[in-house]
C-alpha cells in the first residue's frame, strides 16, 4: 500500500515507485513501523516480514492490504524461502530494513558474566548475523544502488546493566557494516548503514528489566529535556535508504537528542551528590 502521486516535496528521498524490505514490525510502536509508514507516505511500496503465524495474526489489522511474508531468521530455510518468493516475483529492492532484536532475559537481568553461551549465541544469530545471512540470501534481488538499514544502539560501549549482554551483540552488528559493504562491492553499489538510536519508548524496550528508569535518566541527561523519539530515529533511517545518502555507507550514524555530551550536567550531578550525602 503507498501513494501512488506523490507530490514533489513527499519524494524528496525518491522512494516513489520502489520496492522495500522492512523486517522487524511486531506493533504500531516499532521503528520499523515508523519507518514503513515514511517509505509508503511518499510513494513507496514495502514488503513486510513477520517473524511467525502468530505475528502475523497480531499484526493483521496494522498491516492490513498490505503484502507480509513470515520469516523466522533463525531458520535458514525460511530465509531462503524468503529469497525464494522474491526471485519468483522478479522483485527488485531498492531498500532492506532489519530491524530485529532478541535477547533473553527470561532468567531475569543477571551480571553479565554469567551470560549462559545459549543466550549469547541465540541473541547474536537473531540480532546480528541474521543481517548477513538475510542479504546473502537476497543478493541477486537488491537493486545496483540499493540500501540496507539496521537499528543499532547510541553507545556498545556504556556497560548498562539495564541493557544486559546485547551491547556487545550490537556491536558485533555494527562492525558486520562494514565487511558487507566490502564484499558487496565486489559486484555491486549496495550501501549498509546503521542508525544508533538513544533510549526509546517501545514495546520490545518495555519489557526489559530496569529500561523504564533507565529511559527517565537518560531524558534527565539529554540536554533538550526529552528523550528521542521513534520517529526522529525513523526519519534517520529514511535518509539513510534514500539515494540523498548515496555517500554514506559503513557507518553507524547516531540519534540520541545529545544525551552523549552531556553525561555530567551540572543538575543530575548535584542531584546524585545530594542523594549520596543523604
Amino acid at each position: 500500500m503507498s501513494n501512488s502521486d506523490p507530490s514533489p516535496a513527499m519524494d524528496f528521498l525518491g522512494f516513489s515507485g520502489k520496492k522495500y524490505l522492512v523486517m522487524g514490525v511486531a506493533n504500531r510502536k516499532s521503528v520499523a513501523w515508523a519507518i514503513a509508514r515514511m517509505i509508503e507516505q511518499s510513494g513507496g511500496e514495502v514488503i513486510y516480514t513477520v517473524r511467525s503465524e502468530a505475528r502475523r495474526e497480531s499484526t493483521a489489522k496494522l498491516l492490513a492490504g498490505r503484502r507480509v511474508i513470515v520469516c523466522d531468521v533463525e531458520d535458514q530455510s525460511q530465509i531462503d524461502s524468503l529469497a525464494g518468493t522474491l526471485a519468483s516475483e522478479n522483485v527488485e529492492l531498492a531498500g532492506l530494513v532489519h530491524a530485529i532484536a532478541f535477547a533473553d532475559y527470561s532468567e531475569g537481568m543477571l551480571p553479565f558474566h554469567e551470560t549462559t553461551r545459549k543466550q549469547f549465541l541465540q541473541a547474536i544469530d537473531i540480532s546480528a548475523f541474521s543481517l548477513t545471512a538475510v542479504c546473502n540470501a537476497v543478493r541477486d534481488r537488491f537493486a545496483q544502488d540499493a540500501s540496507v538499514v539496521t537499528i543499532g544502539i547510541s553507545t556498545t560501549r556504556m556497560a548498562s546493566e539495564s541493557y544486559g549482554f546485547m551491547a556487545p551483540i550490537k556491536a558485533a552488528l555494527e562492525s558486520s557494516l562494514a565487511f558487507l559493504t566490502k564484499s558487496f562491492s565486489r559486484f555491486s553499489e549496495v550501501r549498509f548503514n546503521a542508525v544508533a538510536a538513544g533510549l526509546l519508548k517501545t514495546s520490545a524496550s518495555a519489557g526489559i528489566p530496569g529500561y523504564v528508569d533507565s529511559y527517565l535518566y537518560a531524558e534527565k541527561v539529554i540536554p533538550r529535556g526529552r528523550a528521542v523519539e521513534t520517529d526522529e530515529v525513523a526519519a534517520t533511517a529514511a535518509f539513510l535508504l534514500s539515494s540523498r545518502s548515496s555517500g554514506i555507507t559503513a557507518q553507524s550514524l547516531v540519534v540520541d537528542a545529545g544525551m552523549s555530551i552531556n553525561y555530567f550536567d551540572a543538575g543530575v550531578v548535584g542531584a546524585v551528590t545530594a542523594a549520596s550525602v543523604d
